[in-house]
C-alpha cells in the first residue's frame, strides 16, 4: 500500500484525533498545517527553510502551474518533487478554486469551465479530465478533485447546481485518474446549506479512498458560519481517512476546525500577510509596522526558536518591511509557517494527552486566539 492512514490516538475528552498518512513520499502525522508554494515554491522560502520549519507537506496549484511553467515541463523534469527541490509530501489543488476566483470571463457547462486566463487573457479551458491530466503529469503525491465553488450568499437553487455538477465531475475524475502512486482526495460542496452538504456528502464518499475535503468554506462567509457547516459534517464523515478543510489556516480556524474533526488544513494567510509586515506570535498577532516597534530590540516571538527569532530583533525586522527589503518578508514568512507548524504540534501533544479541550479553551482566552 502506497497510501494508508491510522489513527494513533483519539482524545476521549474531544474526540479529536492525531493520526499517521502515509504516502509514497514520507508520513504525516496530523493535524497538519499545509504552507502553500502555489508556483512550486513557498513564496521567497527555499525548500530546506520549509522543512526546517517543521512543514511536512507542502500544496502546489494545478491552474497556476498549468500556465506556467505548463505540466509537460514538470513532467520532464521528473514532476514536481524534483523539479522544485522539495523531497517530502506534495498536495496539488485542481486549480477549481482559482478558475472561479481569478477568472473574470468564463462560461460553465456541462463538460468544463472555458475561461480567460489572469496572465494574458488567453481562452483556456479546464474539464475533470484535463485538470487530472494536469495533475497526473505534476506527480504530486495527493491531488484533488476538479469542483466547483460557488459564491457564499447565493441562493439554494444555484449552491444546488454547482453541487451537483461537482459530483459529476467527480466521477468523471476519478474514471480518468489512472496512477497508483497518487491520491485522488473528493472535495464536498454545498455552499452554507446543510442538506446540500449532508447531500454532496453522501455523493461523495464514495470516491473517498484515502482522505475527503471540505471546500468552498472560508470564502466570505461569518467563522461562526463555517464552524456550523464544520458541525453538520462531523457526525457524518468517515472515520478511516483524513479530512481536509481547504483554504484556512487562521491560529483560532486551525484549532476551532479540529475541534470539529478536522486533519489537514492548508492556507497562504501565513505567508501573504508576512509579506505585508504581520506576524503569528506567543504573544497575539503584530504588524511590525507599527511605529511602537523602531526602538524594540526584542525577539519577534520570545517563545520561537526560529531562524528569524533567533537572530533579528522587532526593530530590524521593521525596518527591513518599511525598506521594502526582500529579507523582511522572508523572516517573516519563515517565522508565521514555525509558528503554525509548532501550533499544530502543541495541539497533537494535548490530543495525545486527552486534554485538548483544556488547550483549546485556554487558547481561546490567549492572545494567541487572531484571525
Amino acid at each position: 500500500m502506497k497510501f494508508s492512514y491510522k489513527v494513533l490516538h483519539t482524545c476521549s475528552q474531544s474526540g479529536a484525533r492525531v493520526g499517521e498518512l502515509t504516502t509514497p513520499h514520507g508520513k504525516i502525522l496530523t493535524p497538519v498545517f499545509m504552507p502553500v508554494g502555489t508556483r512550486a515554491t513557498v513564496k521567497s522560502l527555499s525548500p530546506e527553510e520549509v522543512e526546517k520549519s517543521g512543514a511536512q507537506i507542502i500544496l502546489s496549484n494545478t491552474y497556476h502551474l498549468h500556465l506556467r511553467p505548463g505540466e509537460d515541463i514538470v513532467r520532464k523534469a521528473g514532476g514536481l518533487h524534483k523539479f522544485m527541490g522539495w523531497n517530502k509530501p506534495i498536495l496539488t489543488d485542481s486549480g477549481g478554486f482559482q478558475v472561479f476566483s481569478l477568472a473574470k470571463l468564463r462560461k460553465i457547462t456541462e463538460d468544463g469551465v472555458s475561461f480567460n486566463s489572469h496572465i494574458d487573457g488567453s481562452l483556456q479551458q479546464f474539464t475533470p479530465e484535463s485538470a487530472i491530466d494536469i495533475e497526473n503529469a505534476l506527480g504530486a503525491d495527493i491531488i484533488m478533485a476538479f469542483d466547483v465553488c460557488s459564491t457564499a450568499g447565493v441562493a439554494h437553487s444555484e449552491a444546488e447546481n454547482a453541487m451537483e455538477l461537482t459530483a459529476k465531475w467527480l466521477r468523471r475524475c476519478a474514471e480518468r485518474h489512472t496512477r497508483d502512486d497518487q491520491m485522488l482526495f473528493p472535495i464536498i460542496q454545498g455552499n452554507m446549506f446543510d442538506d446540500l452538504r449532508m447531500k454532496s456528502l453522501e455523493k461523495t464518499v464514495e470516491y473517498a479512498k484515502c482522505g475527503i475535503a471540505i471546500g468552498g468554506l472560508s470564502v466570505g462567509e461569518e467563522k461562526s458560519v463555517m464552524y456550523h457547516i464544520l458541525d453538520v459534517l462531523k457526525p457524518a464523515l468517515p472515520d478511516n481517512m483524513p479530512h481536509y478543510l481547504m483554504g484556512v489556516g487562521s491560529p483560532d480556524c486551525l484549532v476551532e476546525g479540529v475541534i470539529r474533526g478536522v486533519d489537514m488544513f492548508d492556507c497562504v494567510l501565513p505567508t501573504r500577510t508576512a509579506r505585508n509586515g504581520t506576524a503569528f506570535t506567543s504573544q497575539g498577532k503584530i504588524n511590525i509596522r507599527n511605529s511602537k516597534y523602531r526602538e524594540d530590540f526584542t525577539a519577534l516571538d520570545p517563545d520561537c526558536d526560529c531562524y528569524c527569532c533567533r537572530n533579528f530583533s522587532r526593530a530590524y525586522l521593521r525596518h527591513l518591511i518599511q525598506t521594502d527589503e526582500i529579507l523582511g518578508g522572508r523572516m517573516l514568512s519563515l517565522h508565521n509557517i514555525t509558528y503554525l507548524a509548532n501550533l499544530m504540534k502543541r495541539i497533537r501533544q494535548a490530543i495525545l494527552e486527552d486534554r485538548f479541550l483544556d488547550f483549546a479553551e485556554d487558547f481561546r482566552k490567549s492572545a494567541e486566539y487572531v484571525s
